[in-house]
C-alpha cells in the first residue's frame, strides 16, 4: 500500500508535517480541489471505514506504537478518576434545594443508568476495535468519515471547556483551603472586560503539572491516579460515614416537592457529573488484554461512581433540609451546620484531589481523540506523532493542554459554565446509534430488502425519543403524547428485534439485549437532551458549523487525498474502506 507522506514524521515543522497531501501542493491543486468539493463530500459522507484499516492502517501512521502497559485496574482507576470530579460536590446541592429535593438520589440513578447504557456500548465498541480515537474510530466505522469529524469536533471543545472550568474550580477549592478567596490567587487585569480581568496563574501551573504527566508515561499517570483515587475514596466514605452519624430522618419527609419533573429535569444536570468515561475507551490502544480489561475497567468504574454518588445524595439529604443546602459549597455548610465545621478542608481536599485526576484524565483521553483524527489527515498529521521514548502523543497532550491553559487563564468559571454544551449526550446517542448499525448492517451480507426495514425501524426510534423529549420540554401536566410516541418506540424497537437479522455478532463481549439496550440507550439520551438550555444548544450550533467551515477548506480534502492514496484503483480502496464513491 503507498503510504507516501505518512512515513516521515519525526518531531520537525514542515509545511508536509501539516498539509502533505497533494491538494496543497500547490495554489492550482487547492482550486481545483475547492472545485470538487460536492464529488468529495459525496464520498467522504457514504464512506465507511473498516475495523482492520482502523487497527492497522490507520495506526501505522503514527510512526510509533503505544505502549501497552495498562490492565482492568488502571482502567477502573481511571475511571473512577475521570467521573468522580468536583461536580458532584457542588451539583447535588443545587439540585436537591432548587429541583428534586431528597429525591435527588433518584435523579443520580436515571443519570446513572442511561451513563451505562453508554458505558456498553462504549465497552464493545472499545474491545472489537481497541484503538486510541475512541467514539471518533466507532463512529467511522459504522456512520462515516463525516458524522465522525462532526463528533469528534464537539467532543474535543468539551474537553477543552471542561478542563479549563476544573482548572479555575482548582484554584477557588485551594484557596478554601488557605482561608483565601479565590480572587486573593489571581491577577486582576483592570483593562480587561470584567469576564477575563481575572487572570489565573495557578490554573495555568496546575495544566502545565498535568501536561508533563501525561507526556512521560501513561502508566505513570495511571499509578498516580490510582493512588489519588484511593485517597478519594476514602474521603468519600468519610463523607458519607461522618454524615450519616449526624443523620436526621425527619429530613426525608418531603421526599420529592416537585415531583416527577423536578427529578428529570435534575438528571439532565446531574448527567454531566458521570462524563468522562469516555476518556476511558481513547485508552483501549494501550490496553494488554482489551477483551478482558474493558469491560471489568469501565463497567466496573462506572457502578462504583452510580454507588458513591447515590449514598452522597442520600447522606446530605439527611444532614440538612433540602431548603437550607448551600448550592456552592454544600457538604462544607451541612457539616458545619451540624457542629462539625472541621470537615469542610476534608471536603474541600477531596474535591481538590477529584479535580486534579479529571484534568490527568481528561488530558490522556483528549490527546488520544486528537492523535487519531490526525492519522486520518482530517487534522495536520504532526498531531498524530507518538513519541518513541515515551511511547505517548506528544505534540497532541501538548497542543491540547497550552488552549487549554490560555482559556483557563483569562475565563471567568461563569462564562465557562455557560458552555457546559450537549456534546457528550449527542454523542453519546451516535454510538448507541451506531452499534445497531454495527449489529445489523454488513456490506455484502445484510440483503436490500434488511437493509431497508433497518432504516425504516430506526427512524422510528429516533423520531418517538425526539417526540418525547419534545413533548416533555413543551408541556407541564400533559400526559396524552407519551401514550402515542411510547408505542411508537416499543414498535420500532420490537421490529428491529423480529424482522431484521443481525449479520454481525460481537467476537469478544457484547452489549447484551440488543436492540433493546441501545435503543433504550438513544431514547434516553434524546430525552436528557430535551431538558437541556436553549444557551447549549446555540453553542452546539455555532461550534458545529465553525468545524464545518475548517472541514470544507482543509479536513475534507486531506482526508480524502489520504484514502486515495490508500490504494492504487478503486477496487483495492473498496476494501480498504467500505462504501467509498468512486471519483
Amino acid at each position: 500500500m503507498a503510504d507516501k507522506g505518512l512515513r516521515k514524521r519525526g518531531c520537525s515543522c514542515t509545511k508536509d508535517d501539516f498539509l502533505p497531501e497533494k491538494s496543497f501542493q500547490s495554489w492550482g491543486n487547492y482550486g481545483r480541489a475547492l472545485m470538487e468539493t460536492p464529488l468529495r463530500l459525496r464520498d467522504r459522507v457514504l464512506t465507511r471505514s473498516m475495523d482492520q484499516t482502523e487497527l492497522v492502517e490507520v495506526k501505522a501512521r503514527s510512526q510509533h506504537e503505544m505502549k501497552k502497559t495498562l490492565t482492568w485496574w488502571d482502567l477502573m482507576w481511571f475511571g473512577i478518576g475521570a467521573v468522580i470530579g468536583a461536580g458532584v460536590f457542588v451539583l447535588t446541592g443545587l439540585e436537591a434545594r432548587e429541583n428534586a429535593g431528597p429525591a435527588v438520589v433518584l435523579s443520580f440513578v436515571v443519570s446513572g443508568v442511561s451513563a451505562m447504557l453508554s458505558v456498553f456500548c462504549y465497552t464493545e465498541f472499545a474491545v472489537e476495535i481497541p484503538v486510541a480515537g475512541g467514539s471518533f474510530a466507532y463512529l467511522r466505522v459504522e456512520l462515516g468519515d463525516f458524522m465522525a469529524f462532526i463528533a469528534a469536533g464537539n467532543i474535543l471543545l468539551e474537553y477543552v471547556i471542561g478542563g479549563a472550568a476544573v482548572a479555575r474550580s482548582w484554584t477557588s477549592y485551594f484557596a478554601t483551603l488557605c482561608n483565601h478567596q479565590p480572587n486573593d490567587f489571581r491577577i486582576v487585569a483592570h483593562g480587561l472586560s470584567p469576564d477575563y480581568r481575572y487572570l489565573d496563574p495557578i490554573a495555568v501551573v496546575v495544566i502545565a503539572i498535568i501536561c508533563v504527566l501525561a507526556v512521560l508515561s501513561t502508566k505513570g499517570s495511571s499509578r498516580f491516579n490510582y493512588i489519588a483515587s484511593i485517597i478519594h475514596v476514602i474521603v468519600i466514605l468519610f463523607i458519607i460515614v461522618a454524615g450519616l452519624i449526624k443523620a436526621d430522618t425527619k429530613n426525608y419527609s418531603d421526599f420529592a416537592p416537585n415531583g416527577a419533573r423536578g427529578i428529570f429535569k435534575s438528571s439532565a444536570v446531574l448527567f454531566f457529573a458521570y462524563v468522562g468515561f469516555d476518556a476511558v475507551s481513547t485508552m483501549a490502544e494501550e490496553t494488554k488484554d482489551p477483551g478482558r480489561d474493558i469491560p471489568i475497567g469501565l463497567v466496573g468504574s462506572m457502578a462504583i461512581t452510580t454507588l458513591a454518588y447515590c449514598l452522597l445524595a442520600v447522606t446530605l439529604c439527611l444532614m440538612q433540609p433540602h431548603g437550607q443546602i448551600d448550592v456552592d459549597a454544600p457538604f462544607s455548610v451541612a457539616f458545619e451546620a451540624v457542629g462539625w465545621g472541621w470537615a469542610k478542608y476534608i471536603v474541600a481536599a477531596g474535591a481538590l484531589k477529584g479535580m486534579t485526576t479529571v484534568l490527568l484524565v481528561g488530558a490522556v483521553g483528549q490527546a488520544r481523540y486528537l492523535t487519531h483524527i490526525a492519522r486520518t489527515h482530517m487534522m495536520p498529521p504532526w498531531l498524530a506523532h507518538v513519541n518513541e521514548r515515551t511511547g505517548t502523543p506528544v505534540n497532541a497532550t501538548v497542543v491540547m493542554l497550552v488552549a487549554t491553559a490560555i482559556i483557563a487563564f483569562f475565563t471567568k468559571l461563569s462564562i465557562l459554565a455557560d458552555l457546559l454544551s450537549i456534546s457528550t449526550l449527542f454523542i453519546f446517542m451516535l454510538v448507541a446509534l451506531a452499534l445497531i448499525v454495527r449489529r445489523y448492517y454488513a456490506s455484502g451480507v445484510t440483503t436490500p430488502a434488511d437493509r431497508n426495514k433497518l432504516i425504516v425501524f430506526l427512524l422510528l426510534i429516533l423520531g418517538s425519543s425526539i417526540a418525547t423529549a419534545t413533548y416533555w420540554g413543551t408541556t407541564t401536566d400533559a400526559w396524552i403524547g407519551y401514550v402515542i410516541t411510547g408505542p411508537i418506540w416499543i414498535v420500532g424497537t420490537v421490529g428491529l428485534w423480529l424482522f431484521v437479522p443481525q449479520a454481525r455478532e460481537p467476537k469478544i463481549w457484547g452489549v447484551p439485549l440488543v436492540p433493546w439496550l441501545p435503543s433504550l440507550s438513544i431514547a434516553m439520551n434524546i430525552f436528557l437532551l430535551g431538558s437541556i438550555d436553549k444557551k447549549s444548544f446555540a453553542r452546539f450550533g455555532i461550534w458545529t458549523l465553525i468545524i464545518l467551515v475548517y472541514y470544507f477548506l482543509f479536513g475534507l480534502h486531506a482526508s480524502y487525498d489520504t484514502a486515495k492514496e490508500a490504494s492504487n484503483d478503486i477496487s483495492e480502496m473498496k476494501n480498504v474502506e467500505d462504501g467509498a464513491v468512486p471519483s
